[in-house]
């Protein structure tokens, strides 16, 4: 029978021609409801269902950020040191020298970095070609093939965003603080991420890379074709065989299955089910944590510059407050968070962008839904 909360799924999926949408309610440590509407695939007519496979977007940088941490509570490096001392290549803002850019920053998107234009052409159909150190060292260091001291840093220093400044937030300090990881523990940061994170908790068919997952169980991503960027997107992300006598303004253009060199901070590739996994080692703490308590109670303390690490605090129109990250890329809109009251949570997929208040409105739903379980 059709709920309440289908009607206000199916309602936004409607209203903004979106393909499809996943969500599930997470409870007590495990995942108590969940749910597909629409398509993954609309030419094949492929429902989106729990199990189906989509990169989430930024929601990865929670994955990433726990990684760090883990080997933080290891005591192999120290939050506040320059990350320069870990990595093989200097990390400084020119406009200031003198001043640290330390995993902490990174972490509260404080670093001073900023995703300039070669990050933003480093988008590209398939698994990343570009080594991840070597796209860092090139991006960040005077000399490098992407360097640019203007466009790749603020014109404010590390640590001191005021009010009047533009925002700090970075994609690119995730790939960094992803090869942090890789220069620490030797290993690569998606073989890190499976023995210590996707393997112990069962995210069994969770990974970074396409070669890592089921592409017959990945979503196709739905890109809304707009006059202004029908060009970039085109060149840029276009599904094999598409031609661009098929779109039109304000229809949906099918994207291949992209990458970027800083896929740390963007393409995990994993499902509603496996996800809640991860989930659940936040909100319900009786079980076995990535994490130690204290650990997480400092990530979401706001002694980092005024500002948790990673995660982000939303206040829900009843006044609880949920802990959580969106996600947004080509074609796609996500978001995971948990209540910080119970540790009940809710996660959402859309395989479209553009999609309106269809996002704030599902996770206010959700967790209206979680009261009736």
């Amino acid at each position: 029978m059709r709920s309440w909360i289908d009607a206000v799924i199916e309602g936004k999926l409607k209203e903004f021609s979106i393909p499809g949408s996943a969500v599930g309610i997470v409870r007590d440590g495990r995942l108590v409801w969940a749910k597909g509407y629409g398509w993954a695939d609309v030419k094949r007519k492929v429902p989106m269902t729990p199990k189906t496979i989509m990169n989430i977007g930024s929601v990865s940088k929670t994955i990433t950020a726990t990684a760090v941490m883990q080997l933080w509570e290891r005591g192999l490096f120290d939050l506040d040191v320059d990350v320069s001392r870990y990595v093989p290549y200097q990390v400084v803002n020119p406009k200031y020298p003198s001043m640290a850019i330390t995993a902490r920053r990174l972490l509260n998107h404080r670093s001073s970095i900023r995703d300039g234009k070669s990050y933003w052409e480093s988008y590209a159909c398939g698994d990343p070609t570009a080594a991840l150190g070597d796209w860092l060292e090139a991006y960040l260091t005077p000399g490098g093939a992407y360097y640019d001291a203007n466009d790749n840093f603020h014109g404010w220093a590390p640590g001191i965003l005021e009010p009047d400044q533009p925002g700090g937030y970075c994609n690119v300090a995730y790939g960094l603080l992803g090869h942090l990881v890789e220069c620490v523990t030797g290993a690569r940061f998606a073989d890190y991420c499976a023995d210590h994170i996707f393997t112990p908790l069962g995210m069994n068919s969770t990974g970074w890379y396409l070669r890592d997952v089921n592409i017959d169980r990945h979503a196709v991503l739905y890109g809304k074709v707009t006059k202004e960027k029908l060009e970039r997107v085109w060149q840029l992300l276009a599904a094999p065989g598409l031609t661009i006598d098929e779109l039109t303004p304000g229809g949906r253009m099918p994207h291949c299955l992209y990458s970027y060199p800083t896929y740390m901070e963007g393409l995990a590739r994993t499902s509603i089910e496996e996800v809640s996994l991860f989930l659940a080692t936040y909100g319900y703490r009786g079980g076995d944590q990535l994490l130690k308590e204290s650990t997480i109670n400092l990530i979401l303390s706001d002694v980092h510059d005024g500002r948790p690490l990673c995660w982000n605090r939303l206040i829900l129109e009843n006044g609880d407050v949920i802990w959580g990250h969106a996600g947004s890329d080509p074609g796609i809109e996500t978001y995971m968070g948990f209540r910080e009251k119970d540790g009940t949570g809710a996660i959402v997929y859309f395989n479209g962008d553009e999609i309106g208040d269809s996002k704030e409105v599902v996770v206010e739903s959700l967790f209206c839904h979680a009261a009736t379980l």
